[in-house]
């Protein structure tokens, strides 16, 4: 299954050169995503994944991702849209045995799944609706992945489930008591025709590739994030204002 490598594109916005990974996909994938564009189960034709300031405040990111897929080119049919404050140039990788996972790892405002309502709240983050919280820390995990068999629905679930528990594995062992953060976002792709495979769970044939894969490239990613938390507003590409 080619055409799943994201490449490393740019938008102008407000005055500056926006970082954005963008997937073509060579035909039509099914996929299942919890981003703001092109949630849920479907037949997905492209991807990215887009650097936002951490002064992000819009309340409608899907017309947003939208707008920036034209912009791109990416108009035809529909397609998955994600957004970070991270530079997403900053991507880390996992792959095992024909499986892989692509993510940007923040970690600025980790939390706990089960925290309760003094844990962060949802808004603190870019791409969440409604808030304005400049000086903010980044804190968002994005993650794409792809597997080359066709999963059936109830896979596709249990794929997602896969990852974030390969992300929280890999988290926890970086030192950082958290699950994630409250604005992550997983999004799994495979073929969209040929023999379907029921499951995905972590010992399955596939699902233990994809969790081996994703911790890979959290573990990493975490890794790098501790060395250097700087958001992408608060980098030497920002007009002006800082995140930290």
């Amino acid at each position: 299954m080619s055409g799943v490598q994201p490449i490393l594109a740019s938008r102008v916005e407000a005055g500056a050169e926006v970082p954005v990974l963008v997937w073509r996909f060579d035909r039509p994938l099914l996929a299942i995503s919890s981003g703001p564009l092109g949630g849920g189960i479907g037949i997905r034709n492209w991807a990215l994944n887009a650097t936002v300031p951490m002064w992000y405040d819009r309340d409608d990111p899907d017309v947003h991702l939208t707008e920036l897929a034209a912009g791109l080119g990416l108009g035809d049919g529909p397609g998955i849209g994600l957004l970070t404050g991270l530079d997403v140039a900053r991507r880390v990788s996992g792959s095992d045995g024909g499986v892989s996972v692509t993510a940007t790892v923040g970690l600025g405002l980790p939390c706990w799944a089960a925290a309760g309502d003094h844990g962060p709240a949802s808004g603190d983050n870019p791409g969440t609706a409604g808030r304005r919280v400049p000086r903010q820390p980044v804190g968002t995990i994005n993650i794409v992945a792809r597997v080359p068999v066709r999963l059936s629905a109830a896979a596709l679930v249990n794929a997602v489930t896969t990852v974030t528990e390969g992300k929280a594995q890999a988290i926890w062992q970086t030192g950082i008591e958290a699950t994630g953060t409250c604005t992550d976002a997983v999004c799994v792709v495979c073929p969209a025709e040929g023999p379907v495979e029921q499951y995905c769970g972590p010992r399955s044939a596939w699902g233990s590739r994809l969790a081996r894969a994703a911790h890979a490239a959290i573990l990493d990613g975490a890794r790098a994030w501790q060395a250097d938390p700087s958001a992408w507003s608060g980098s030497a590409h920002s007009p002006g204002r800082s995140a930290d």
